[in-house]
């Protein structure tokens, strides 16, 4: 999926946004790698940072995850959104730790806790925009996975693009359909107003049209034999078949055990706060 326009912030671009997001189509490291790979560097990321409270561990993890979104070409709106939460987060956090009283020891434990969910919520992302609805599926369904959690997997991201066009449909109906405020208040507050009422009424049809959307993707889904994949060792077999590990996968998850070593060495020599 090529970009032919140039990216400004719109309806339009978030709904690119997410389905590039949503079907990988950025490229990068791990898109590359065997799913059940990605997966299990994922896992370990997700975990280590639970495992110390060391504030130079947990900084050279956070840096670790920088390197890995930025390897994995995540797109600008999951990064945004991520920067904004996290920001937020630090913000209102010290804020209420110093109005009720709270000192130094008090950021350090709040700052521990923001590493933390920062390091794992990078290596999320790292990972999940570098797997396609396919990929991740065949690997849960490789990891004996039950069949309906890797068919919920293949439903819910095919039904994300459907979701989103159907939603722009019905709210540039809902544009055509009625006029805009004559007066638009101080600030534009009644434009505001409108606005908002128009993106919440535009939710209502597409839980009415949800019902045919779903018995179009369930019908597609079982025309390519997903259950029949799922359940019969042959069909399994001829799935899964393309799954393998090679030299990258294992270089990748060599260098991580590496720099996570590293990082615990580092913190060792010099902690910051334990």
């Amino acid at each position: 999926m090529a970009r032919q326009q140039r990216d400004v912030l719109s309806v339009e671009w978030i709904k690119l946004e997410l389905l590039r997001t949503a079907y990988s189509t950025r490229g990068g490291l791990f898109s590359r790698m065997d799913p059940r790979i990605v997966l299990f560097w994922y896992a370990v990321l997700a975990v280590v940072p639970w495992l110390t409270h060391n504030i130079t561990v947990l900084a050279g993890l956070f840096l670790l995850g920088i390197v890995a979104v930025i390897l994995a070409r995540v797109g600008p709106l999951i990064l945004g959104l991520f920067v904004i939460g996290l920001g937020f987060d630090v913000i209102y956090t010290f804020a209420a730790a110093l109005l009720f009283g709270g000192n130094l020891d008090t950021l350090a434990a709040l700052m521990t806790l923001n590493l933390k969910l920062g390091a794992v919520s990078m290596a999320s992302m790292a990972a999940f925009v570098s797997l396609d609805p396919e990929k991740l599926s065949d690997a849960l369904l490789s990891l004996r996975a039950p069949a309906l959690l890797c068919f919920g997997v293949s439903y819910g991201y095919r039904m994300l693009p459907i979701l989103v066009e159907e939603y722009t449909t019905v709210f540039d109906g809902y544009r055509l359909r009625s006029a805009p405020p004559q007066h638009p208040g101080i600030l534009g507050w009644r434009v505001v107003v409108h606005w908002v009422s128009m993106a919440v009424r535009a939710f209502y049809p597409i839980m009415l049209n949800t019902a045919a959307s779903v018995r179009t993707t369930v019908e597609a889904l079982e025309t390519r034999g997903f259950t029949y994949a799922t359940q019969h060792p042959d069909g399994r077999r001829i799935r899964l078949a393309y799954l393998r590990v090679g030299v990258l996968d294992v270089a990748v998850m060599a260098v991580t055990a590496v720099l996570v070593w590293a990082v615990f060495t580092a913190g060792a020599t010099w902690p910051l706060h334990r």
